[in-house]
């Protein structure tokens, strides 16, 4: 396996749910790639823990678990003569576990899809779009990008219960990073925030509304000889607070997730990610933890 595989993109952490996505750890999200590359991406995502719900339902004692099956895409580009990614995501979910609503127990079972994603980043500065050839004498320095991924209104949704898969709503989340490479290693940092529009078929026949979460994260990155790679990551989310028909809720986020990833190399084309994180501290709805396994397929752009 070539050194120069190690620096192919790919695609980020996998999502276990659409209602955790403001907490993702996503390591080598800014990173370059030859043009014309393409990547599939098949994986399982577990958490496990309590969840956040909306504070105008009286739900205490969470203990959900989730696991997710995911299937994912992306294609490497040239928009003008920098280097870009478009990336797209398809979960399905199944969900359970037991809360108390009121002081009373209950037990939530489901499956379905939960929010599907679409993503378009680029490079601004340092990351040049190449081909294979160029691309195997090119070496990573800073690299300044920025990137908006869009979620529709889709994924299985019941207004009659508290605990759902998807949440019913738009959400946008523009993101800027930057990427510093130091011989083996790579340091990430990334500023984002999501946007959320009304859910107006909340629980009780009312309208949800959500203030913006704002996310900053650091990824520390070893990249090894062999193509393997693993990294240190750490992500702190703020806002969020919630309205329910106008009355506010006692939700504001401050939260904590530390994690840590493992890419190795099956092959040329091949190879397969572990990922897991936990959240370490919790004002609001960030009490599980999450473990992911993938497998990546990349064909394409002359490898």
């Amino acid at each position: 396996m070539t050194a120069y595989l190690r620096r192919i993109a790919v695609l980020p952490m996998i999502a276990a749910a659409g209602h955790v996505a403001a907490q993702e750890i996503e390591p080598r999200a800014y990173s370059n790639a030859p043009v014309g590359v393409n990547f599939a991406i098949v994986g399982v995502a577990h958490t496990r823990g309590g969840l956040s719900f909306d504070a105008s339902v009286p739900v205490t004692n969470e203990d959900l678990r989730t696991t997710s099956l995911v299937m994912a895409y992306a294609r490497s580009l040239s928009l003008w003569g920098r280097s870009a990614k478009v990336d797209a995501i398809v979960p399905y979910t199944w969900l359970h576990g037991t809360a108390d609503l009121m002081g009373a127990p209950i037990e939530r079972k489901v499956d379905g899809f939960a929010r599907p994603a679409i993503r378009l980043s680029m490079n601004f500065f340092g990351a040049p779009a190449m081909g294979m050839a160029q691309f195997r004498d090119w070496k990573q320095d800073l690299i300044v990008g920025a990137s908006v991924q869009v979620a529709p209104p889709l994924g299985q949704y019941d207004e009659n219960r508290i605990v759902n898969i998807a949440s019913n709503r738009w959400t946008f989340k523009p993101e800027i990073g930057m990427s510093k490479a130091a011989g083996p290693w790579i340091t990430e940092l990334k500023l984002g925030a999501t946007f959320f529009t009304d859910n107006d078929e909340f629980y009780g026949n009312t309208t949800r509304s959500q203030e913006p979460v704002y996310a900053l994260q650091v990824n520390l990155i070893r990249g090894m000889t062999s193509g393997a790679w693993w990294s240190f990551d750490a992500t702190y989310f703020a806002g969020g607070r919630s309205q329910v028909d106008g009355r506010y809720n006692r939700d504001l986020q401050q939260n904590w997730r530390v994690g840590a990833s493992l890419s190795l190399p099956v092959d040329r084309a091949n190879s397969v990610k572990i990922a897991v994180s936990s959240g370490v501290y919790a004002r609001t709805g960030n009490e599980f933890d999450a473990v992911a396994l993938s497998w990546q397929h990349r064909w394409g752009g002359g490898l």
